[in-house]
C-alpha cells in the first residue's frame, strides 16, 4: 500500500513539473503572477484531495492511478482521452504564449473569477470522489460496482465531467488569457465524445443504469443538457 502512496505523490509531482514547464517556458518568464496563483490553487487542492483518499478511500486512489489514455480498452476511448490530454496541456501553453506576446488583456477581477472557477471545479471533483468510490479514470466496471444516484449524481449523470468543465473554463481566465478559451472548446469536444460513449458502455454493462438515465435526464449541465 505504501508503494501506491509513493506512486501517487510521484505522479502528482511529475504532473506539477509538466504544468510549470508548460506555463513558464512558453511565457519566457517566471514573472507571471497569474500562473503562480493558479499553480498554488491546483497544488493545494490536489494534495488535500489525495490526503483524503489516502485516509478514506485508498481503493479509489489506486483505480485513479491506473488510469491514462493508453489504459483504455477501446481504441476510440484511447483517442478521446489522448486528445483531451493534449487539450489540457494546450490550456496552459496557449495562455503562456498569450502572456509572452500580449495577444489579450484580461483584467484582474476576471483573473480572480477564473481562480474561483478552477477552485470550484476542484472542490466539486472532491465531492464526486466522496460520493462515488467507483470514479475510475478509465472506462471500466469495478467488482461490485453499483449505480450512484445521490449527491452530485442526483443532478447530472456525469458530475466528474461537469466539475472538469468548470475547471477548464476557469483555467485560461485564471491565467489571464481569452485565447485560451479556444483550447477549452477543443478539450470539451473530446470530453463530450468520451462521455457519450461511456454512457453507452454503462447502459449495456451496469445493472440499473438505464433506470438511472430515466430518472436523471441531464448529461453535463443541470437543466440544460
Amino acid at each position: 500500500m505504501k508503494n501506491i502512496y509513493a506512486k501517487t505523490f510521484a505522479n502528482l509531482f511529475a504532473l506539477i513539473v509538466v504544468m510549470a514547464l508548460a506555463l513558464f517556458a512558453p511565457a519566457g518568464t517566471v514573472r507571471y503572477w497569474q500562473a503562480w496563483v493558479y499553480l498554488a490553487i491546483y497544488i493545494v487542492a490536489t494534495v488535500l484531495i489525495t490526503l483524503y483518499l489516502i485516509r478514506r478511500d485508498p481503493a479509489l486512489l489506486e483505480r485513479r492511478n491506473a488510469g491514462g489514455p493508453m489504459r483504455e480498452r477501446q481504441a476510440k476511448q484511447k483517442v478521446f482521452n489522448l486528445f483531451a490530454s493534449i487539450g489540457f496541456v494546450a490550456l496552459m501553453i496557449v495562455p503562456a504564449l498569450d502572456r509572452r506576446f500580449g495577444w489579450s488583456s484580461v483584467a484582474a477581477p476576471i483573473v480572480i473569477a477564473g481562480d474561483v472557477l478552477t477552485a470550484a471545479g476542484l472542490w466539486l471533483i472532491f465531492l464526486v470522489f466522496r460520493a462515488n468510490t467507483f470514479a475510475s479514470a478509465t472506462i471500466e466496471l469495478a467488482e461490485s460496482q453499483e449505480v450512484i444516484s445521490t449527491g452530485p449524481y442526483a443532478l447530472v449523470r456525469h458530475p466528474m465531467y461537469a466539475s472538469g468543465l468548470l475547471f477548464l473554463i476557469g483555467t485560461p481566465l485564471a491565467l489571464g488569457s481569452y485565447w485560451g478559451l479556444v483550447a477549452v472548446a477543443f478539450t470539451t469536444l473530446f470530453l463530450v465524445l468520451r462521455l457519450l460513449d461511456e454512457e453507452k458502455f454503462l447502459a449495456s454493462n451496469l445493472p440499473g443504469y438505464v433506470e438511472y438515465q430515466r430518472k436523471v435526464h441531464h448529461h453535463l449541465v443541470p437543466y440544460m443538457w
